[in-house]
């Protein structure tokens, strides 16, 4: 059924507050499930399912869904839309105050090895940022996330060294981002001010920074980041408790010219520049 059918059978008008724009091209939704990559042994979290048509299609292809959707009004209709599909859960609540263990309790025993968990997400675009943050930094982490975000922001997780920002930087750390396809702001309903992106990312085993470094780690990289334009060091000394001569000298034993950009630094040469500003045995302090 087309999208304005089914929200004026239900008498809903979508939410601007929520952000709400209805994806209606079927060649996304190919695109989409074809970038999730899923096997019968996957089991997949959704965010914001909306009117459920990509949770039927995902559910035909992985084990189970978990489908989380914030619109108490959309749930009303995934349970209807969804009857039938008995390898869907459906959760009514905010993904950012959901605590993701507890949410896949029933599936974490099977998740090593035979079972693998990844993420599909359609992401109000006012939540994007602390919804990666969120997924990336639980205690279980997926092992792939596909999600429709604003093309431009895509574009600034896909940056490498020269153009990075602190979302490159905190998405890269974890895994590695491809943009897989524009979708154009004509494929939505109700049609949104900007066009959108597909955006894949395979999480590696483990971050690229040690678990234990990974708070400092961030630290460092929101404080070279606050004052973008300026040099690092000028920024690393504006924004953190040091004191000048102990930034140089971290700078230094990192092989970073001080003049450089925050733009410009990788992710080792940030990890390598943590681990000089707190040595292993200041790291927890």
């Amino acid at each position: 059924m087309d999208v304005r059918e089914l929200l004026e059978r239900y008498n809903i008008r979508p939410s601007k507050g929520l952000g709400q724009s209805f994806l209606m091209a079927e060649w996304a939704y190919e695109r989409i499930l074809d970038a999730a990559q899923l096997s019968t042994d996957d089991v997949v979290l959704e965010i914001g399912p909306g009117l459920g048509t990509l949770t039927r299609l995902l559910a035909e292809a992985a084990r189970h869904v978990i489908a989380v959707e914030l619109d108490e009004r959309m749930v009303a209709i995934l349970n209807d839309t969804l009857a039938g599909h008995d390898n869907v859960t459906v959760h009514q609540g905010d993904i950012l105050e959901t605590d993701l263990e507890e949410l896949l309790e029933p599936w974490i025993d099977q998740l090593q090895p035979a079972v693998t968990y990844k993420v599909v997400a359609n992401l109000p675009y006012y939540i994007t940022s602390r919804a990666l943050r969120h997924l990336l930094t639980a205690p279980v982490r997926p092992q792939r996330l596909v999600v429709m975000v604003q093309q431009e922001v895509a574009d600034r997780i896909v940056a490498t060294p020269g153009d990075m920002s602190l979302l490159a930087v905190s998405v890269q750390v974890f895994g590695a981002p491809e943009r897989v396809c524009r979708v154009p702001a004509s494929a939505f309903y109700p049609r949104p001010n900007v066009d959108s992106a597909v955006l894949a990312v395979d999480i590696y085993a483990e971050p690229l920074v040690p678990e234990a470094l990974l708070r400092r780690f961030f630290q460092v990289a929101r404080a070279g980041f606050q004052q973008r334009r300026k040099q690092i060091h000028n920024s690393l000394v504006a924004n953190l408790s040091l004191n000048r001569q102990t930034v140089a000298d971290a700078l230094e034993q990192a092989g970073i010219a001080p003049q450089r950009r925050p733009q410009t630094l990788a992710i080792e040469e940030w990890a390598r520049l943590t681990e000089a500003l707190y040595p292993a045995d200041d790291q927890g302090s």
